[in-house]
């Protein structure tokens, strides 16, 4: 089922996206100055992390994050594991989301939205069966069902069947009740790792289902 906007996606998301950005740019300014400086001494130079990322339909941009890693490779030249490029204070950053901060700037932007499936990683979008690929139909977002539903603690096959809910239900009272709930998922540090990663595994691909005669 192809993804219709209603009355609250087409008029009344995108302003109050912009409107909450805005806000939070505000007040948080103070925080974000501290935790770019913060970055620049502990860290080092840049002080954010640039990537691509596919937003609504795939179309890619560039999101902006504080750095979280060193920069540590081994003697081939090769990055090292994240576990062993990623320091306490990238930890901290990574359980309070101060990382995150600078992706207002992409929802400011028109790139991203307050609430929406998390941008994730271009080489993943091949690996999508075609529910999966459902995600992209709205422009990703700051946070998220599944980020308030085990975030990294489920695995890449719950976090996308909440991506498609959401995709589904996408509502004014849903999204507060998620940015809601998202403030107590943050202060409670829950699901930042998964069960075997400091982050979470690469996707690979859901692999289908056997057939059976």
């Amino acid at each position: 089922m192809a993804h219709k906007k209603g009355f609250y996606e087409k008029y009344i998301k995108r302003p109050q996206d912009m409107l909450c950005a805005g806000a939070a740019i505000l007040v948080l300014s103070p925080v974000m100055a501290v935790t770019a400086v913060l970055v620049r001494v502990k860290l080092g130079s840049p002080v954010l992390f640039r990537q691509v990322r596919p937003g609504r339909d795939g179309k890619p941009f560039t999101m902006y994050k504080f750095r979280s890693m060193t920069d540590a490779r081994d003697e081939n030249g090769e990055f090292l594991p994240d576990e062993e490029r990623l320091p306490p204070f990238g930890q901290k950053l990574r359980s309070t989301s101060l990382d995150e901060l600078p992706e207002l700037f992409n929802i400011l932007k028109g790139d991203m939205s307050v609430v929406g499936p998390r941008p994730l990683l271009m080489r993943y979008l091949p690996r999508y069966n075609a529910r999966q690929a459902r995600r992209n139909e709205v422009r990703p977002g700051f946070t998220g069902l599944a980020q308030v539903n085990g975030r990294n603690a489920i695995t890449w096959e719950e976090k996308f069947e909440w991506d498609v809910r959401y995709v589904d239900s996408v509502s004014f009272l849903g999204d507060w009740s998620i940015i809601l709930q998202t403030v107590k998922t943050v202060l409670s540090h829950e699901g930042i790792s998964s069960g075997t990663s400091v982050t979470m595994e690469e996707f690979m691909g859901t692999p289908e289902p056997e057939k059976t005669d």
